[in-house]
């Protein structure tokens, strides 16, 4: 990544620029560096907006101390030494390469251990002939209202290859015959591509005293069902809640295989959805760079995809031995052979720009050759020994290169559009390891609850709900198999003259968070970045990456009414606005009074769920509108949801990493699911509100004379629209407004025994006291600016 940045200065006083700005300095991504997540000090907001305006790669944390503003920066160490030498106070490294090999270990151990475990049970069977081929785990009998319901688990041998459901039996309680109580099947569960056991709960008639499951090979296995353990009281998760579904961190193509078993299983209420462009896939150019002085360096990129033919291309640039040689191109096959010319002391003469036009024109049908990064070529190549081309990518054979599909689970009973739509979608940031996590997790429980817990039923036959676990897999599987830290996508929009070579392809992509259609980049706001080897590089235009057209077609559904982004890191939960255009931090417009009175409802729930599983609070200065509690983001899709299509739009940030150890990324998970289920109750009380608001005048005294200070109180988070004149109230009467950020309402300043006609409207719609607000409607709420008496 080539960035050049301004430093943090000494300023006057917090958030003011310095009189005289330095000069900038130049941030610069070596070839072959990894990154990691380092501490940066800054004076105030002001600094703070100059650091981001780069494009440097911050992760999302935002620490107001004493002493100004901790950020944290996604950098290499030559991005550290930029950074020092600019001024900047780099601090403490927080996350390096070590620790995402050590996650990389763990979830490696952690299949491997599933596989150890499948291998041990065969290796039983064959050992010992009467060693049964089944074997039951669980069998929990449990209450859920007036449901009554049984739970299995079960280990069968052949489970790994085989896709069959095992069916179980029950007697229908002490003494009676097997069968007698009925039967049901149970799944495969398997995760990361390894079979873990098979597992199903179903509502039952009575409640069995033994179960029995014969395997398709006729092994039988026979258990006695145990009470499942009760469940609080204050919990909104009834008896039985079916979770804890994620065992390790998952790729892309894992979590699509994912939902996709999920479908299938449960074919009356998901659908899997292909959304209409796929990305340009995990593939690249076979590429190299040969020569080492700028000037004399050439760099060739295949025509072919390197899993297409590309790799097996290599270029040498060779001394003929001899004086007097004319510069000559040859090719065997995929060999590509420079014989370089020489003067008549035998020396190489051959410049890079005269290199770059002979390979073009002696072997252009299998490679593009062009001078290094604009340079004019000027210097005379060095020789260089057969070099393969090649893109260096390092997943295995089974992540496809090829452009790739992108998946959402469609859940509901009713997937008609006439339901409330919500929408849920992560991996964005390619590097975000456990929002994707917390999706699976939400639609593993909100399918596998469905027969047997009341209110999950509720919500999946009142609701329409859209879960896209990565909207970024080229990114994602980048991140996994070559580069840790990889936030964007993999499309190279550098051109030939920039940083488009093989040295530089850790520097490419989309930031897809800054791709979007609203107040954004390109419509002045800060946050975002022109440069193609930034971190947050806005693309070549709005809605340029499938990956985010993708997100504008998902929103486009007229039912969608409410979304969650989730993200990493931080423990943030935000909404609109998020971007301002700077100097002088001009937002976008923020939510009316009502609309952020909703905002912090609903999320007080949502947080109060998280805060249900460990007791982790996201605390108040972490939540609220992005640009008051982060910085901004320009082109960010919470932005293009809620202002180009009303959609309610959250933004999580999970946890404090974004691959944090599997047991944080497990109880993050588990947490943050919780919060993603409160969502969809949020959605489908609003689906079901026929309540009507109600509101009333608060008039006190006011320090100027015959005046008084009014305010609206409303019942719940509603608007308020009045009139001053008499006249009838309507929609395009005066919106009551906020008394500032982050603040309730505001007071009106008004003369006493002014009148006031006014009524409110809810965020479902529903309008107070049935009132209809054309104007010719006499039903409106009439008051007076008077103080009450006594």
């Amino acid at each position: 990544m080539l960035l050049v940045v301004g430093p943090a200065t000494a300023a006057p006083g917090a958030g003011s620029p310095a009189d005289e700005p330095p000069a900038p300095v130049v941030l610069e991504r070596l070839p072959g560096e990894e990154a990691s997540v380092v501490e940066v000090r800054v004076s105030g907001t002001a600094e703070m907006d100059r650091l981001v305006a780069t494009g440097v790669d911050l992760d999302h944390h935002v620490e107001q101390t004493e002493n100004g503003i901790v950020l944290h920066a996604v950098v290499t160490p030559n991005e550290v030494s930029g950074l020092e030498a600019g001024g900047y106070a780099v601090g403490n490294v927080l996350f390096d390469p070590a620790d995402s090999a050590d996650r990389v270990g763990e979830r490696e151990a952690t299949i491997a251990a599933h596989v150890a475990d499948n291998k041990a049970f065969t290796a039983d069977l064959v050992d010992d002939p009467t060693t049964k081929d089944i074997k039951i785990i669980r069998a929990d009998y449990y209450t859920s209202g007036t449901n009554q319901v049984l739970s299995v688990e079960a280990k069968w041998a052949q489970g790994q290859t085989s896709t069959s459901a095992l069916t179980v039996q029950r007697d229908s309680g002490p003494g009676t015959a097997m069968g007698s109580g009925g039967s049901q099947s149970i799944s495969r569960f398997v995760d990361a591509g390894v079979y873990l056991y098979h597992r199903g709960a179903s509502t039952i008639a009575t409640r069995p005293d033994r179960i029995q499951i014969t395997s398709p090979t006729g092994d039988v296995a026979n258990v006695q069902v145990k009470e499942w353990l009760p469940v609080p009281a204050e919990s909104p998760e009834g008896p039985g809640y079916q979770k804890d579904f994620v065992t390790s961190y998952l790729t892309p193509t894992e979590l699509y295989n994912r939902i996709k078993a999920l479908a299938a299983e449960f074919p009356q209420l998901a659908e899997i959805v292909e959304l209409p462009n796929k990305t340009n896939g995990y593939r690249r150019k076979a590429q190299a760079v040969l020569g080492t002085a700028n000037a004399g360096r050439v760099a060739v990129d295949s025509r072919a995809w390197g899993h297409e033919g590309g790799n097996d291309i290599s270029v040498e640039l060779a001394d003929p031995g001899a004086a007097d040689q004319p510069l000559s191109v040859s090719v065997t096959g995929n060999d590509i052979r420079v014989s370089l010319a020489t003067d008549a002391g035998g020396a190489v003469t051959s410049t890079a720009a005269q290199v770059v036009a002979a390979l073009n024109a002696g072997a252009g049908s299998l490679i593009v050759a062009y001078t290094y990064r604009g340079n004019t070529g000027a210097g005379v190549v060095a020789t260089a020994a057969r070099t393969p081309l090649t893109d260096g990518l390092r997943a295995p054979a089974s992540v496809s290169r090829d452009p790739q599909p992108v998946y959402a689970i469609r859940i509901g009973k009713t997937r008609d559009g006439s339901k409330t739509g919500v929408l849920a979608y992560a991996q964005e940031h390619a590097r975000e390891w456990v929002p994707p996590l917390v999706t699976i997790e939400t639609a593993e429980r909100l399918l596998r609850n469905y027969a047997h817990d009341g209110r999950t039923k509720q919500l999946l036959n009142n609701l329409d709900i859209w879960i896209a676990p990565s909207v970024n897999p080229d990114g994602g599987h980048y991140s996994f198999y070559d580069f840790n830290s990889q936030r964007r996508n993999m499309t190279n929009h550098c051109p030939l003259t920039g940083s488009a070579d093989a040295l530089a392809r850790n520097s490419w992509g989309v930031d897809n968070n800054r791709n979007y259609t609203e107040y954004s980049l390109f419509d002045g706001y800060s946050g975002a970045s022109a440069s193609c080897t930034s971190d947050t590089f806005a693309g070549p235009s709005e809605l340029s990456e499938p990956e985010n057209k993708n997100i504008d077609w998902l929103a486009s559904r007229p039912n969608i009414k409410f979304s969650m982004n989730l993200h990493s890191s931080g423990n943030y939960f935000m909404w609109s606005p998020g971007a301002y255009a700077t100097p002088g931090r001009i937002s976008a417009p923020r939510p009316t009074l009502a609309e952020e009175s909703f905002f912090w409802g609903a999320s007080s729930r949502i947080l109060t769920a998280i805060k249900r599983h460990r007791n982790m609070a996201v605390t108040p200065a972490r939540t609220g509108p992005i640009s008051d509690v982060l910085y901004s983001a320009a082109g960010n899709s919470g932005d293009m949801l809620w202002y180009k299509y009303g959609i309610y739009a959250w933004n999580f940030e999970v946890g404090t990493s974004f691959q944090p150890t599997w047991a944080s990324a497990h109880e993050e998970t588990m947490e943050f699911s919780n919060g993603l289920v409160e969502l969809l109750r949020v959605a489908r009380d609003y689906s079901t509100d026929h309540q009507r608001p109600e509101s009333s005048l608060s008039v006190t005294p006011s320090a100027t004379e015959g005046m008084v200070n009014v305010r609206f109180d409303v019942t719940e988070p509603a608007a308020v629209f009045y009139t001053l004149d008499n006249g009838a109230p309507t929609y395009a009467s005066t919106l009551y407004g906020s008394a500032g950020v982050r603040e309730g309402g505001e007071i009106l300043n008004l003369p006493v025994g002014t009148r006031i006609n006014w009524f409110s409207v809810d965020a479902a719609g529903n309008v107070e006291k049935s009132y209809v607000p054309d104007g010719r409607g006499k039903n409106f709420n009439k008051g007076q600016a008077v103080l009450p008496i006594g």
